[in-house]
């Protein structure tokens, strides 16, 4: 019986957290544009949305975004990771706790901050207006986290003695880090990276507060909701759902192999 029940209550979860999204997924391929009937199957939505030009330039923009910070993300990730090793164990656990800072702070909290920030750094210098630029250093501080987090544990995987070793055999150290540390770390990088490149395609909260005049596909999407849900709406949310999806199951398997 407590087996069942067991059962019965992770299909019960699994229900409300992923029915919403399944029949979003189904109405996509609503020919009717009516929520509430079924005009029989179609892709004239996806056609639709691929005309869009509005649509398009923000997926453009949300795409260059996304690799741009998640690259960014990652170089600063592996470097706090590198960097860390050689400090003792209470600067180690500061660092810890000041990466965990972005992760568990309210995305409100964060996107006000980091425009008060900008608000700063442009009333002195004159530079840093919400744009292109500020978005990438909006989404590269919130994305840094994922990929130390993914970049740690394969890397205190490595015994010290593998690294030393590779110098005392004439390996110059950065010769000795591209050629020794960096293949042994190379799935939790993969991981940290597509981890970033999701959640920065995820992100409306702190892109509404830092964009300025640059639409993203989520701040696009909540302009449109605003007037009217259109049936576009659901064929670019179930786009978006399977990348990110895609992604998710990536680090899953780039995980399971560490």
């Amino acid at each position: 019986m407590a087996k069942f029940l067991n059962r019965l209550y992770l299909v019960l979860i699994f229900l409300i957290l992923y029915s919403p999204v399944l029949v979003l997924v189904f109405f996509s391929f609503n020919a009717s544009k009516s929520r509430a009937h079924w005009g029989g199957f179609s892709l004239c939505w996806y056609k639709t949305l691929f005309r869009d030009k509005t649509i398009l330039h923000s997926a453009s923009n949300t795409l260059a975004l996304a690799v741009i910070s998640a690259f960014l993300a990652t170089i600063l990730g592996v470097s706090a990771c590198v960097g860390m090793i050689n400090y003792g164990k209470k600067t180690a656990a500061l660092i810890m706790n000041l990466t965990n800072i972005p992760m568990i702070s309210p995305d409100i909290v964060s996107g006000v901050s980091l425009m008060m920030f900008f608000s700063f750094i442009r009333k002195f210098t004159g530079f840093l207006n919400p744009g292109i630029i500020t978005l990438i250093i909006a989404h590269t501080t919130f994305c840094a986290p994922y990929s130390f987090l993914s970049v740690l544990p394969k890397l205190h995987q490595i015994t010290p003695q593998t690294f030393e070793a590779a110098c005392d055999l004439g390996c110059p150290p950065f010769k000795a880090f591209f050629k020794v540390i960096l293949p042994e770390i190379m799935p939790g990088i993969i991981s940290g990276l597509f981890m970033a490149f999701a959640m920065s395609i995820d992100d409306f909260v702190i892109s509404y507060f830092t964009s300025g005049n640059i639409q993203t596909l989520p701040i696009t999407i909540y302009s449109m909701t605003r007037k009217s849900v259109s049936p576009e709406i659901n064929a670019l949310s179930s786009i978006i759902f399977v990348i990110v999806l895609c992604s998710l199951v990536f680090v899953k398997q780039e995980r399971k192999q560490r």
